[in-house]
């Protein structure tokens, strides 16, 4: 279980590095194209770094949540089923714990998205 984890989460750290490194390079492509001065070159490197790092942890956010949302559900599905099938009535009492698990991934959009508004 570990080695998926860490595999999910080498494979979501590569994609936010990779859309980082590509929305430096347009935003280089976008500086080259205007003929802007040399202070404001300067002045706007801070804020592209920001941003780059802001979308990596907002994706970082979102990934890690929904693997351990994903893998909270998992567990608690099949202890769900599995006391279902012993008694019928169970059902009832089980279900909302799956429903609570999947909320994990709703806060981590929900981070996302603060992350990125502000």
């Amino acid at each position: 279980m570990n080695k998926k984890f860490l595999m999910i989460a080498a494979l979501l750290t590569g994609f936010a590095l990779f859309g980082a490194v590509a929305q430096d390079a347009s935003a280089q492509d976008a500086t080259q194209t205007t003929q802007a001065s040399q202070t404001e070159a300067a002045a706007a490197q801070p804020a592209k770094d920001s941003s780059a790092i802001k979308y990596i942890a907002a994706g970082l956010a979102v990934g890690l949540a929904c693997i351990a949302g994903g893998m909270a559900v998992g567990k608690i599905g099949a202890a769900a089923m599995g006391a279902m099938s012993e008694n019928a009535e169970l059902s009832g009492k089980a279900l909302p714990f799956v429903g609570l698990a999947e909320g994990i991934c709703l806060w981590g959009f929900l981070v996302a998205l603060l992350i990125i508004i502000l």
